[in-house]
């Protein structure tokens, strides 16, 4: 089946916009509303993608997601570890104030360097948690992928009453199997950071893409349906139900599935009309969606820009600048969440956006025959 890269483009566009807004602390309902089903949606986003070829050729696929998950992860996680200390420097970090859970940095001497570097470039962490906090997600996209094609080898070969439409299906269940057993005997898998619970549910939604695309023409879209979606989360996060978080209650096998697949079809469905639709609301987040990347890792280094404003507004302490991600005080109550998730979105978009057209200036007065 043909796939519609611009609908999804739109649908990563609009995931990547929430989770900068989940990473602002703002207002709990509409945070854990966000959680339900925004990091789910870019592993279904990643699986819609996959395509069977990869079967005969696992290699190549292989070597694609490390040039595009591992590669940009030790690039970037070095970039902000050689960096470390001379935030500290500048003061935006330091030692006083931390995260939401009172946690906080320290800069590094030699041998945490040294220990850090290597565990970025054989483990895929001991990146900065303040700065770059939110690159697990390589990690758990490049393993559940990997996993996902071997599973999907194995039981292809060796049951043949298995097809590519029912083989998606049986991994899915198996990783909700698997993610039970794990979370109800407290299990972790001492191989992958943080062990491995992120990875389970990235096999899960990995899946859950991949049987999406195969019926995606045998599935209407209605306004209907997507108040009802958008409903049956606001009812879930009304509950307290949980994301894609390192420590979950066990009823979170039950729950995130269906807030994940739903979350995603109601963002699917907004995609749809949009796409229908071309105006600028389209074309930004097309664009967002085509540089997920760069928003992800800077998104939070950009938030300093209005945390120092939240400073000024307030008459606050600076070093204040230094929260993880944004300053708490008054987060929950005040509107500085919106501020927040406009600049740390927009400022990597118009970054990458001026290295590019700088790029191609110079490429241009190389090469004079470029310009017309």
């Amino acid at each position: 089946m043909k796939r519609n890269n611009t609908n999804l483009a739109i649908c990563k566009g609009i995931a990547i916009i929430l989770m900068c807004a989940g990473h602002t602390e703002g207002p709990t309902l509409l945070m854990t509303f966000i959680y339900l089903f925004h990091m789910p949606l870019f592993f279904i986003a990643a699986g819609y993608f996959f395509d069977t070829k990869y079967l005969q050729d696992p290699w190549a696929f292989c070597k694609k997601r490390f040039k595009g998950l591992y590669v940009p992860f030790v690039k970037w996680s070095v970039f902000f570890l050689i960096f470390h200390n001379l935030f500290f420097k500048i003061g935006l970090l330091n030692e006083q104030y931390g995260n939401w859970e009172g946690g906080v940095t320290h800069p590094y001497d030699w041998h945490q360097f040294c220990q850090r570097l290597v565990h970025i470039i054989f483990s895929m962490g001991g990146y900065d948690e303040f700065l770059a906090g939110a690159f697990w997600f390589f990690r758990a996209l490049l393993v559940s992928s990997i996993v996902f094609l071997v599973l999907y080898l194995l039981l292809y070969k060796l049951h043949r009453w298995l097809n590519h439409d029912t083989v998606p299906a049986v991994i899915a269940v198996l990783a909700v199997g698997f993610a039970w057993f794990k979370v109800s005997n407290h299990l972790i898998i001492a191989t992958i950071v943080q062990g491995g619970i992120r990875e389970c549910w990235g096999v899960l939604f990995f899946a859950l893409g991949v049987l999406y695309r195969r019926h995606e023409s045998r599935i209407r879209e209605h306004w209907a349906q997507t108040l009802l979606y958008a409903a049956m989360l606001v009812v879930g996060a009304t509950m307290g139900w949980q994301g894609m978080a390192l420590r979950i209650e066990p009823h979170t096998v039950a729950t995130l599935p269906l807030t994940g697949t739903i979350g995603f079809l109601m963002v699917h469905s907004i995609a749809s009309w949009l796409d229908r639709h071309d105006g600028r609301a389209k074309r930004f987040l097309v664009y967002c969606g085509n540089n997920t990347l760069y928003i992800y890792i800077f998104h939070i280094i950009s938030f300093k820009i209005v945390s120092a404003l939240k400073i000024w507004y307030y008459g606050l302490d600076w070093g204040q600048i230094g929260c993880h991600m944004v300053i708490h005080e008054g987060s929950k109550n005040d509107v500085f969440w919106i501020l927040y998730t406009i600049v740390g979105t927009a400022v990597p978009l118009l970054g990458i956006t001026l290295y590019r057209r700088l790029k191609q200036r110079c490429a241009q007065l190389q090469n004079p025959a470029m310009i017309k």
